[in-house]
């Protein structure tokens, strides 16, 4: 039975991770005889968004205590992380991603990557396991291993700056998956389109099936 490590960057789209992506992507792990642990770093968040509004909120909280909702409680610290004990690796989305893991919503380009985010995706790449990214993940991925092949869907400026950061960008539909089978690297684009949940779940699904063709 494979195993997978998803990693979760909070609680909730606007800072967090996109609870839709996340929960569609233990079952597509579960659905297709799998199991999972999930991590989060125990850092703090950017910042808190209120959901309601779209307004920043002048509030503290951390990202593993946050994705701990997700989780029911069932977490591990990001440290703790040791690729031995893993198949692979899935990153849903959310604006967590570009604000947590690493600075891209506020730096673009320019973005710094979490140290213990950057380790983990290395170790992993290294060892030529596969990773899967959904929705921004996979911009974080390109900034960690520069040359890859991945999709975020059509957004023209993402895109863009994918490829300035030394990756390729493939256009992709909502449930598409997009495969660099060179380098193990899978991704398929999510909310990053307009979608109905029902297909996040297919392309959550496409995505752990491609990713296990490769295990």
């Amino acid at each position: 039975m494979k195993k997978f490590a998803i990693f979760l960057s909070g609680c909730g789209v606007y800072d967090g991770a996109e609870i839709h992506e996340a929960v569609m992507a233990m079952l597509a792990v579960d659905n297709n005889g799998c199991t999972y642990d999930l991590f989060a770093p125990d850092i703090p968040q950017a910042h808190v968004v209120n959901h309601l509004t779209g307004e920043v909120m002048n509030e503290e909280r951390n990202v593993l205590v946050e994705a701990a909702r997700i989780a029911r409680g069932k977490i591990k610290r990001a440290e703790e992380f040791n690729p031995a004990e893993y198949d692979a690796l899935l990153f849903p989305g959310g604006f967590g991603v570009a604000k947590n893991f690493f600075t891209y919503a506020f730096d673009g380009v320019n973005a710094k990557v979490n140290t213990i985010i950057e380790k983990v995706v290395r170790e992993m790449h290294t060892a030529g396991k596969p990773i899967g990214a959904m929705c921004i993940s996979p911009v974080l991925i390109t900034k960690i291993l520069g040359k890859v092949t991945t999709t975020i869907g059509t957004d023209a400026q993402t895109a863009s700056h994918i490829e300035k950061m030394g990756g390729k960008h493939i256009e992709s539909s909502v449930a598409e998956v997009v495969s660099d089978k060179a380098n193990k690297i899978f991704s398929t684009p999510c909310y990053m389109l307009e979608s109905r949940i029902s297909e996040i779940a297919e392309g959550a699904d496409n995505l752990v099936k491609t990713m296990l063709k490769v295990m």
